[in-house]
């Protein structure tokens, strides 16, 4: 049996409407779902994984952070310290962890840029990460011991060159960033140092002081007391201006090496995919905290610049530190298990 033509027309008009009706609900509840979730975020309280042991520069930046972001983001945020093979382990953790905004890691210079070239089995990727903000940079500082015949980087060089092979230098452990640090400048500048790893800087350090080693590249806040101590003498410094706890030592950079840069730095980062609406929210939150007079005051005491920037620049800077110091780990051969 036909059916009547009108209300055969009718019954379209109905479902079209219906349809339509149906896909604009639709269109409209993802922002409303977007703004929801980032609304309802954090609704308890958010671990921070630091990926080394408690007392390093590591976790005291991770503390003052988590101390911030507690207040800026009405919830607890928890540090867990969980150290082992350079930062690789806790890092790991978070790049497998659920990506719902409440694992997050303390990144940084060893797991996130040069475990990529030194280690040959890496758990993790770089695109296993979001990004959130580069929290803080500081340099690598290039010190002596105070036996030593030079007082200048010019001296240093001056020596090791015509002293090839004589002279040597300390690192905190083979694929540190204060090792491959002077693999670059020993590739710039055509110098030929021993290489004595330690196993941390604090022992390092103490041979350093001992006189039982030449020269070292270390983090600036953990030299910080040895020089202004008279202990060791600082010869320059790895970033591209001078340091304000530094005032008084020149960058390597304007010694004669234009372009050299060696510097540790800490980041905010967690699971890739967690959804931008949290990734947005923490990356306020953080500038926030670093806005804070006290964190700031706490961390350029110690030497570190801070940063506070947007995912995709952090991300982006993220991307050119694993190329830098890619190549100079390869440069210099180490590798580790």
């Amino acid at each position: 049996m036909q059916e009547h033509k009108p209300l055969a027309r009718r019954r379209l008009a109905i479902l079209t409407a219906a349809l339509a009706a149906t896909t604009i609900g639709v269109l409209a509840m993802a922002p409303n779902a977007a703004m929801a979730q980032a609304g309802t975020w954090p609704a308890k309280p958010v671990k921070l994984i630091v990926p080394f042991p408690a007392g390093g520069s590591t976790d005291s930046v991770g503390r003052l952070l988590a101390a911030e972001l507690s207040k800026e983001l009405g919830q607890s945020v928890i540090v867990e310290n969980k150290g082992g093979a350079n930062g690789n382990i806790g890092s790991d953790v978070v790049a497998k962890a659920e990506p719902d905004g409440y694992t997050l890691l303390l990144s940084g210079v060893g797991s996130n840029a040069i475990s990529y070239a030194v280690y040959q089995n890496m758990p993790y990727r770089n695109s296993d990460f979001a990004h959130i903000s580069l929290l803080a940079t500081g340099p690598n500082v290039l010190v002596a011991n105070m036996e030593f015949p030079g007082k200048t980087l010019e001296d240093f060089i001056k020596l090791s060159r015509e002293n090839p092979g004589k002279y040597t230098f300390a690192s905190s452990g083979s694929g540190s960033s204060g090792h491959l640090a002077m693999e670059m400048l020993k590739q710039d500048a055509k110098i030929d140092l021993v290489h004595v790893p330690y196993k941390g800087g604090a022992a390092a350090i103490t041979d350093m002081i001992g006189g039982r080693v030449s020269v070292m590249f270390l983090n600036q806040d953990t030299l910080l007391p040895q020089v202004t101590s008279g202990k060791l003498r600082a010869l320059a410094v790895a970033s591209a201006k001078r340091n304000p706890a530094y005032p008084n030592t020149p960058t390597v950079a304007e010694s004669g090496y234009p372009g050299f840069s060696a510097e540790s730095w800490f980041g905010l980062s967690a699971p890739a995919k967690t959804p931008p609406a949290v990734i947005q929210r923490l990356n306020q939150a953080t500038v926030k905290a670093l806005a804070s007079p006290d964190i700031r005051k706490k961390l350029e005491s110690v030497g570190f610049v801070v940063v506070a920037d947007d995912p995709k620049s952090f991300s982006a800077f993220v991307d050119n530190e694993i190329t830098k110091w890619g190549k100079a780990a390869k440069a210099s051969g180490a590798r580790m298990d």
